[in-house]
């Protein structure tokens, strides 16, 4: 675990149905489901985005929910916002090559040449952070020292959560509960990855607070990593 000082303080947010749930099915965009959020909680949720420096989401989910990213519902400027994509796999019709914020998209060595300068010619920064996959703490350490990012979001889907949480790179988890069940063995939740083998490697939580934000619950947590 980089430490805090050397990378950004990240902040986990992310709806979620009473079953762990992120969407009604693999494949189905959020964005079904955070239709159902109450209008305070969409307000929370861009408040907490005019807050940060920067804002993360993976590549996958840019695909299915092309996102904006930016602070519409709330004062304030929206956040760098930032894509790792290990091979520049980003369409370029995505909304967050548009004009209306910032955008760092993170690739690995591999990416191909005519896929980085096409993102370049849409007017958005590209690193190169890892040879084959994103070094997800080399990523943190560059939008600390490079771009002068102290707080970070993440509304990232199961895999960018898994390796943020793998690598010790979250600080903080926020949950808008949804009175909601969706069911669904493949169905995506907060956390995807690899099965862990014990009861040693969960990664523990202290429950800093829970509030309703017009109708809906929600919980805000510190992460211990065992510490």
């Amino acid at each position: 675990m980089s430490a805090p000082s050397l990378r950004p303080h990240v902040l986990m947010m992310s709806e979620i149905t009473v079953d762990g749930k992120l969407t009604l099915k693999r494949g189905a965009s959020s964005k079904i489901l955070m239709k159902h959020m109450a209008h305070e909680t969409e307000i929370l949720l861009h408040k907490t985005r005019a807050e940060c420096d920067a804002i993360m989401v993976g590549s996958h989910t840019i695909a299915i929910d092309n996102s904006f990213l930016t602070v519409r519902l709330a004062p304030g400027k929206s956040p760098i916002r930032v894509i790792p994509s290990s091979m520049a796999d980003i369409p370029l019709t995505a909304n967050v090559l548009n004009r209306d914020a910032r955008t760092v998209i993170a690739v690995s060595e591999q990416a191909p040449a005519e896929k980085v300068a096409a993102l370049r010619e849409k007017g958005v920064d590209v690193v190169v952070c890892g040879k084959t996959h994103i070094d997800l703490p080399e990523l943190m350490a560059v939008l600390r020292r490079d771009y002068g990012v102290k707080k970070m979001m993440i509304e990232g889907g199961p895999t960018l959560n898994w390796h943020m949480l793998r690598h010790g790179l979250v600080d903080e988890i926020r949950l808008i509960h949804l009175p909601f069940i969706v069911g669904g063995e493949d169905t995506p939740s907060l956390v995807g990855g690899m099965h862990i083998e014990s009861e040693d490697e969960m990664i523990r939580l202290r429950l800093l607070r829970h509030y309703l934000c017009g109708s809906n619950l929600v919980t805000e947590y510190a992460v211990s990593y065992g510490d």
